[in-house]
């Protein structure tokens, strides 16, 4: 196998940017076509290639990648999520993300993002949680010191 199909065996043909799947009969050269990429633009960091589409993966080296929160999601002021992946594996510890009107918001938020946080960095145990605070409700981050 190529390192393309085994990065793209285990990420699950989904792209890391935009989380949607990545069609492995798709020619290379077409914008929804699968490459390789790695998760960061320092190139001294130590990091695991992924699976792009060739245009989410051109589009971050123009750009700095954004991973965008849905728009079913009620969150204000939500947090940089590859920022957040960034600091998590790095240090540790935990992480408000965002904060929510009502707990229902709050834990549709948690539960997206620790089904997102596994394919985004899927070496990194995060857990997502709620809590109260300030008449609203933080959605927090948490992994264990690195």
């Amino acid at each position: 196998m190529t390192l393309l199909d085994d990065v793209a065996e285990r990420d699950g043909w989904r792209c890391w940017v935009c989380d949607e799947p990545v069609d492995p009969d798709m020619s290379v050269n077409d914008p929804r076509g699968p490459s390789v990429d790695s998760r960061t633009a320092d190139r001294k960091a130590k990091v695991t290639e992924r699976l792009a589409h060739r245009g989410c993966n051109t589009r971050k080296g123009a750009v700095q990648a954004v991973i965008a929160w849905p728009d079913h999601l009620y969150v204000v002021e939500p947090a940089p999520l590859i920022a957040v992946a960034e600091r998590l594996e790095r240090k540790g510890g935990r992480e408000v993300v965002g904060r929510c009107p009502t707990k229902q918001d709050a834990q549709d938020a948690a539960d997206w993002l620790a089904d997102r946080f596994s394919r985004l960095a899927p070496g990194l145990p995060v857990t997502a949680a709620v809590e109260p605070g300030g008449g609203q409700f933080l959605v927090v981050l948490a992994t264990s010191r690195r």
